[in-house]
This record gives C-alpha cells, structure tokens and sequence, in this order.
C-alpha cells in the first residue's frame, strides 16, 4: 500500500482541528434528563417496550426492532419514565421518543461477558451487535448488523475501517483511535470475523500521525491488517472514496460497496462492537466532539444517548458572544439547529458552533454562471450544476437521468459555488419527489 492513497477530485477546506484533537476524551456527567428518540437508525423505528411511571435501569431495553432494518434502544441512565411522546431531533423531524429522570443511581443491568469473543460464531457475533443497538456512527446510522449480513451472492473479502475522519473539525475517532487503539483492533478483528473475512484496512488521514503511530502499534503482529495512509482530503472518508484509496475499486451507479466485496465501518462502530461482544454493553453513550470558536471550552466528550445539546454545550463552558449557528455534525454534511433542546443520537459525531466571523449567512443565491467548478470537484463525477437547475426548475425525474442517487450529499459542489447555490438542498429537494 504506498503513502497518500486517494481518490479523485475533491476539495481542501480548512480542517480546523486543532481546537480539540488535543483534547482527551473526557466523561460527560449524567444528565438529570434524557430524550431518547425510538428511531435513531436508518429503517423502522423501534416499538416502545416501557409505559409512564415504569423505573428503568440502564442498559434496559426501551424500544424493540419492528422490522428486518431495524434497531433496539436501551435506556442510557436509570430512573423514571416520565413521558413518551414527539420530540424534535437534530435532523428536524418529530420522532417517537422517551423521556427518562434519573434516580441518581445510574444502575445498571447486568451485562453478558464473553471473555472467549473471537472463538463466537457468526451468527452469534452479529446477534451480539444487533442485541446491543449498534448502528453505523459516522452519521448514517445504519443498523450493523444488518450490514454484515449480505447476500449470500455478494461474497466479502475486505473490511475497512474508516479513520479518515475527513469533516472539518470534528476529532473524535482521532482521539479514539488515540486512546483506545487495542479495542478498535478488536472490534475490527470481530467484524472480519462475522463475515469470515481475512483481510482488514484501517484507513487513517495523514493528518493524524500519532493515531496513525497508535493503530500501527495496535496492529503489530497481526499479518491479515493493514494500515493505509490517507491524502488529506475531504470526502476521503465517504464510504466509495474510502474503497477508490484503499483498494482501487470502484463502486457501481447505485450501487454498494457490498457490490464490490467490502463492508466499511466507522472507527466508533468498531469500538462499540468490541464494548457490546465482550462485555454485552449496549450503545448507550457515545464520543461528542464540542467544537468551534462560538465554544469557550471545546472538548471531546463521552455522552450519554439522549443528553440534550445544551446540557453538552453547558459542560463546555457555554457559548460565546458572538456565537450564531450550531450544527449537529461537522460544516459539510450536518444539520443547522433551531433549537438546543434536541438530544445527542447514536450518529452525533459533534456539535459545531460557529462565529460571527466564521459564517456569512446569505438568503440570495444566483443563477448558474457554467463555470464547471462543481463538476471538477464532485468525488462522484457528477455534473451538479445541471442537477441544481432541474431541481430549481422541478424537473425531478429528468434529474434521475443524471444519477441523482449516486450524490451523497457531501457538500463539495455548494463550497464551491462562486454563484453561493444551496447545491445540496436541491439534490435533497429532487431525491423526495422521485423514487431511486
């Protein structure tokens, strides 16, 4: 594998990191309260298994898979269920969800420990991981267990764990792979093994050296794992760029990376199998970067599910003046909030806040000026220009024609734009009007 592995086009915004890629991982404090949206997973959403009134523990399971594509969600404090009911998600929907007081207990359920993991089968393995809630945490949440259950005619013969960590800003696999190098090496060995794999990539941007240092470490003597350095670059770490770098594949029009024989997992994914196979802990809490000049103490956090982003945000010193948007994820491809009343998901990789100085609101945008920029930088050599003026226009069904569902949203075509086009929100826009 040589040195600077990458793909084509894309695009260098200023990655700001080192606001808290310094900052170690610390322990949130329990929060009085939490909202724990019943779908926080691509797919259905989970049945609610609690009522009013009921105490629960943590770990406990609140709400059950209702369908193949689905996960459970387990209580992440104990205490009092004290209401179930819509609640706003940092995505801006209303999601079923349930609201937990704590005692000030925080007991626990007790765990199944597997001290003999890697001689589990399968089958077992991927029960493990679908018992404990674990969905995809780079953001698409997709349930795990899931992923690792191809088609029997879509044979695998690659895991690659995604290190890249490309978004701007956000450092918490880097700080992951930094203080926890063994058990995401764990996690990766239990993923390959549930797929009966033998060939293992852990793909990290050159920008982070000591978590590079740290996982080559951790992989020493194990001959069937590989470390890639990476180009700094963004999207490195999309899922289709990740398998261009790593492996020279090229994933089909609409299709998945299973398509070409790999399965790619996010660096927390790894740790939160390896947490849920060997000790039976359900995914309860997650690692937060708290990040931005609008924060006086930017950190990484370990946070309990359902913990609302103003508690996070408190724990962080609070806001500064001058402070005036907060995303949920990183500056490319999260979700500006209108509210801090919403809670932390299994997919909150961050929270952002921006100054004054870092963002130029603008409602105006203009028409098209053909400069073809987006077009050079899109990663998935699509024409975006021609895809924001059908979506403007609402000719929906001819923008399938220029494989509308091969974008995913990255935001590269809108950093860009000198014509400051909401690139993305047309592609959003014309993906809800038509079917794949």
């Amino acid at each position: 594998m040589g040195k600077s592995a990458t793909f084509e086009r894309g695009i260098h915004p200023r990655y700001n990191k080192e606001l808290a890629s310094h900052k170690p991982i610390a322990r949130a404090r329990i929060p009085q309260r939490v909202v724990i949206p019943l779908s926080q997973h691509i797919g259905a959403p989970a049945k609610c298994e609690v009522k009013i009134g009921d105490e629960v523990k943590k770990g406990q399971i609140i709400g059950s898979p209702s369908g193949f594509v689905s996960s459970p969600v387990h209580a992440s404090i104990s205490g009092k269920v004290i209401a179930i009911a819509d609640f706003p998600t940092s995505a801006g929907r209303l999601v079923n969800s349930v609201v937990i007081e704590s005692d000030g207990q925080d007991e626990a359920i007790a765990f199944k420990e597997s001290p003999d993991y890697l001689n589990l089968g399968a089958d077992e393995i991927k029960s493990l991981i679908k018992d404990a809630g674990i969905v995809g945490m780079g953001g698409a949440a997709f349930p795990t267990n899931v992923k690792l259950s191809p088609p029997k005619e879509k044979p695998i013969d690659s895991v690659i764990l995604n290190g890249a960590e490309c978004e701007p800003y956000l450092t918490a696999d880097h700080r992951l792979m930094n203080e926890h190098p063994g058990e995401v090496v764990e996690g990766l060995k239990i993923i390959m093994k549930s797929l009966g794999v033998n060939k293992g990539y852990i793909g990290i941007e050159e920008n982070k050296p000591d978590a590079i240092q740290a996982i080559k470490a951790a992989v020493s003597g194990e001959a069937n794992i590989e470390v890639c350095s990476l180009e700094i670059k963004y999207p490195q770490g999309a899922e289709k760029m990740l398998i261009k770098a790593i492996k020279g594949r090229e994933v089909p029009s609409k299709g998945l990376p299973m398509d070409v024989g790999v399965v790619v997992q996010n660096i927390g994914t790894a740790l939160a199998v390896y947490e849920a196979v060997r000790y039976g802990k359900p995914l309860i809490e997650r690692v937060v970067t708290v990040t931005g000049n609008g924060i006086k103490e930017p950190n990484n956090l370990m946070v309990r599910i359902g913990t609302l982003m103003s508690d996070v945000i408190e724990q962080c010193g609070g806001l500064v003046e001058g402070a005036v948007k907060v995303i949920s994820g990183g500056p490319m491809m999260g979700f500006a909030q209108w509210s801090l009343d919403v809670p932390v998901t299994k997919g909150t990789s961050g929270i952002l806040v921006l100054t004054a100085d870092e963002y130029a609101p603008s409602d105006e945008y203009f028409a098209c000026i053909r400069c073809g920029r987006c077009v050079d930088v899109c990663p998935m050599g699509l024409n975006p220009s021609m895809l924001s003026i059908l979506a403007e226009k609402g000719f929906y069904e001819e923008a399938k024609d220029y494989n509308l569902f091969d974008c995913f949203e990255c935001g590269s075509c809108a950093f860009v734009c000198p014509a400051k086009r909401p690139m993305v929100q047309f592609m959003r826009l014309a993906k809800s009007q038509v079917k794949p």
